[in-house]
This record gives C-alpha cells, structure tokens and sequence, in this order.
C-alpha cells in the first residue's frame, strides 16, 4: 500500500547519522514519494540537495513564520528567483513552508503577514501550492487566502482547528495534512475533527523530526511510520486501513498534480 508525506525535515540533523537507512526503510514500508520543506533561506540548497539525491524525495521552499529572526529583507526576493529557476524541474512541487504562528504573543503579527502574503503571491504568480504553517492564526489565514486564491490550492499543515475552520478551508481548495497529534488519546478535540472530515480533504504527514505519535512518544519521528500513523487514523476514522490510504494517496497526487500510479 503506497504513502505520501507531504511534510518532512528530512534535512534536519536530526537525520545526519542514518538518513539513507531512514529512506531505505520508507522504501520497504511503502512510503513512497516525500515532501521535504524548506524554512529559512539557509536550508534551502540542502533540501534541494537532497530531492535531487533521492528520487522518492520532493522539494517545497519558504520562510516560515518561527524563524523571522533569521530572515532577511532581501529573501523574499531571493525566494522568487530560486523558485523561477526551478520551475521546470518536477522536483520543485510547492512553496513552502509559511503562514502565520501567533503562539508567542510577542510575535510581530505585521512582519509575518507580509511575508505570509509575498509567498502566497508568489504561489499564485508560479501556479504551484502552498505549504501552509498555521497556529492560533486561523481567522487570518482563511481572511488572506479569501484575498488571494491561490488557484493550486495547498494543505494545512498539523491542522488542529474546528470543523468549521476545515470547511472553510475546503471551500478555498485546501486539504488538511493529518499526522502523530491525532493519535494521542487526550487530543479529544482533534480526534473528533477528524472523524468528521471529508475523505476528499485529507493528506497524510510527519512533520519527522518532530510531532512523533503516541506509540513513539518521546522519540524521533520518521517517516518511516507514516503506516502505522494511518492505521490509527483510518481506526479513528472507522474507516478500512486501504480505503482510507488509497484516497490520501489520490488526494496527494491530485494536489501536486503527480502520477496515481505508485512507483514500480
């Protein structure tokens, strides 16, 4: 059974020592293409690196809104020109990841939404989707992308918002990438979104190195264990383990606009 996903630092050092037994065991497992993301300007050659090392691996490039200390002036400019040149590679699939992160109180909200709707032009100018970071800041995000419409779409990254924040989302094409926070017993409130989400709305995800699962608690997340994390959902789901993977798997692919058919 074949797996996307679509969200992974698998550059991270975090993965230094046994990177390529990471991927080998993915391989083994069935995960089968993986996204790996881009944060601030200074990651990107290595993601990019990486995608064009591996072919199962895919890159997305962006400035994420936890590291606006180390992000210059000049890189959004930057950001344009690195994604112009790549356009024409397929292991270019989305930018990403940014958006809004309002858990620091302190957090220069005007700085981050400049940012957060430079990239989302740049999404939309480029025609490629949007790999979103969103905490505590959803009104905002639907707002801005009520603005932009970006016509690619994108996911929700870690979504733990309402039902009725995932319906808005929807309606602006976006899917919501589901990963190891659902499979904690006390997340009450994201176990039950989940359970309600349409089928046609979810993707799965890692976030490897962090947000391990509740049967890895403590430990380094891998996307190595994105099946086991899809058994639990499909479980939370009441939903088939094939059922519910297969159409995660077509909803990655009509997303990044990839073939359906699974690597031979």
């Amino acid at each position: 059974m074949p797996y996307i996903d679509t969200h992974t630092h698998l550059d991270f050092a975090a993965f230094d020592l046994d990177r390529d037994q990471v991927l080998s065991d993915c391989a083994r497992l069935g995960v089968e293409r993986l996204v790996v993301l881009g944060v601030t300007r200074s990651n990107w050659q290595a993601v990019w690196e990486l995608s064009q090392q591996h072919a199962s691996l895919y890159a997305a490039f962006g400035l994420h809104p936890m590291f606006m200390a180390e992000h210059a002036a000049e890189h959004g400019a930057t950001l344009q020109q690195w994604l112009a040149e790549r356009l024409e590679n397929a292991r270019c699939c989305a930018v990403g990841e940014f958006g809004l992160d309002y858990w620091d109180k302190g957090a220069d909200r005007a700085a981050q939404q400049q940012l957060f709707e430079a990239q989302l032009q740049l999404a939309a100018d480029y025609q490629l989707p949007s790999l979103l970071h969103v905490r505590k800041a959803h009104a905002d995000v639907v707002a801005t992308l009520k603005r932009y419409r970006p016509a690619r779409g994108g996911i929700i990254h870690a979504f733990s918002g309402s039902p009725e924040e995932a319906r808005e989302y929807h309606k602006l094409g976006f899917k919501v990438g589901l990963g190891g926070a659902a499979t904690w017993p006390q997340a009450t409130r994201l176990r039950q979104t989940v359970a309600q989400l349409p089928a046609e709305q979810i993707v799965l995800e890692t976030d490897s190195p962090d947000m391990a699962p509740a049967f890895h608690a403590q430990q380094r997340n891998s996307p190595s264990l994105l099946p086991q994390i899809a058994a639990e959902l499909a479980a939370l789901r009441g939903e088939p383990l094939d059922t519910f993977s297969a159409r995660c798997w077509q909803n990655s692919c009509e997303l990044f606009q990839w073939p359906v058919e699974p690597m031979p």
